[in-house]
């Protein structure tokens, strides 16, 4: 809901303690419901976004269009006990992105769709993200096309008819989507001058688009606060190298900058950044990463204790998914057959969660859920492979069984979030 959000980014100003909101950028069903959860626990909104790949009038490659995605996410939210009035539906980097192969013109056509599409099915939150080069664009975009077909989208999400009105986030200076897939030296902050020409530029293109009434609802701008992961390193967030750049906000009420990439950071960083105005923390797949790593530890303990004719074999079967349709991944996973195996199983990157919904997969994770729960997992083997689960079973908060512990792996990925953005 967009007042929601806005009441949130608007109340920084008062609050004694800065507050945001994380983003839960994941279509997985149990990313999902652990999210739900933990809201349900804080007592606090949840911004839940699906990515232009994930979900698109094309299906995405989790076969949803907007409108299934909201479905989903309803359904789960009635089953977890979270009030729909609490979620915030969101769109993350809306623009040419899925159709970069075709030509602009093309590709900003099935943009423009797209946009109505999240719009008609009630999602308030809109990244407009056009910074990805289309098959007929000559090198970077400047920043002033980047505006241009940033207001085009506009157009379609203020011209669409909903029960709210949409509220936006610009940006040129957007990470890729699920991390970098180069070397990370040399990351270097938004320059504070970089961001005010990106605004100035903005606010002038979408005022000759006849969209001044929706500027005061361009709520944030994704800049980079020099936070980023690729395949097994992490750059973490230093407060003095974005000094500078937060000045930009000064004067500006309600109105934030958007971090992607901050999966991974240490724990106080979250804190740091959302002080600092980074006020909207992306997350997506340090998140499947978690139940990527919980699923494989159970499966480790099925290996223990099942036999080896009954095993589910789950590992086994991701990589042959992943190697008969290497699409997702070959593009980003570089080095030798060794090199890239690893990087499959274990990448922060996470490029396995283009597989979950696979049906050999899945019947694969549900054949090892259904293995474990007719069995009782002995604490020492949950002591051996999942120690933090083990401790909360014994502790009596969490039940000894496949799903709670995978959701609970999950949770403790957003905690972190939680702490800074809505501070006990």
């Amino acid at each position: 809901m967009s007042s929601l959000l806005q009441k949130i980014l608007a109340g920084r100003k008062e609050s004694k303690t800065a507050k945001g909101i994380y983003s839960v950028c994941s279509a997985h069903p149990w990313v999902i419901r652990a999210a739900m959860q933990q809201a349900i626990a804080d007592k606090s909104p949840l911004l839940l976004e699906a990515t232009s790949n994930q979900v698109n009038q094309d299906g995405g490659y989790t076969g949803m269009r907007p409108v299934d995605f909201r479905r989903l996410v309803h359904g789960l939210a009635e089953e977890e006990g979270l009030p729909t009035k609490r979620i915030i539906l969101g769109g993350d980097h809306l623009g040419p992105n899925p159709w970069q192969r075709l030509k602009s013109g093309e590709a900003m056509a099935s943009a423009r769709t797209m946009i109505a599409d999240y719009r008609n099915a009630g999602f308030t939150k809109l990244h407009l993200d056009t910074s990805m080069a289309c098959s007929n664009d000559e090198g970077p975009l400047s920043d002033a096309v980047i505006a241009e077909r940033a207001a085009q989208l506009c157009e379609v999400g203020e011209a669409t008819e909903a029960e709210e009105k949409a509220l936006y986030i610009i940006g040129t200076e957007v990470p890729v989507p699920g991390g970098a897939v180069e070397s990370l030296q040399g990351l270097e902050v938004t320059k504070r001058s970089a961001a005010e020409e990106t605004l100035r530029l903005h606010k002038e293109v979408f005022a000759e688009h006849g969209l001044s009434d929706a500027w005061p609802r361009v709520v944030g701008m994704v800049v980079q606060p020099g936070v980023e992961f690729n395949h097994d390193s992490v750059v973490d967030y230093v407060r003095a190298k974005a000094a500078d750049l937060k000045k930009v906000l000064k004067g500006k009420d309600g109105f934030v900058f958007e971090a992607h990439s901050t999966d991974y950071q240490k724990p106080a960083a979250y804190r740091a950044l959302v002080d600092d105005g980074f006020a909207i923390l992306k997350v997506g797949p340090a998140l499947t990463f978690a139940m990527r790593e919980a699923l494989f530890a159970l499966a480790a303990i099925e290996a223990e204790l099942v036999e080896p004719s009954r095993q589910s074999r789950l590992w086994v079967v991701v990589n042959s998914a992943m190697l008969e349709a290497p699409k997702y991944w070959k593009p980003y996973y570089h080095g030798d057959a060794s090199q890239q195996r690893f990087l499959r199983k274990y990448s922060y990157s996470d490029r396995i969660r283009y597989y979950w919904n696979e049906p050999s997969v899945q019947e694969a994770t549900d054949h090892l859920i259904d293995n474990l729960k007719a069995l009782s997992v002995p604490e020492p083997l949950l002591s051996a492979y999942l120690p933090e689960q083990y401790q909360a079973v014994r502790e009596g908060t969490l039940e000894n069984a496949p799903l709670p512990i995978i959701l609970h792996r999950i949770r403790q990925t957003l905690a972190p979030y939680a702490a800074a953005c809505f501070p006990k």
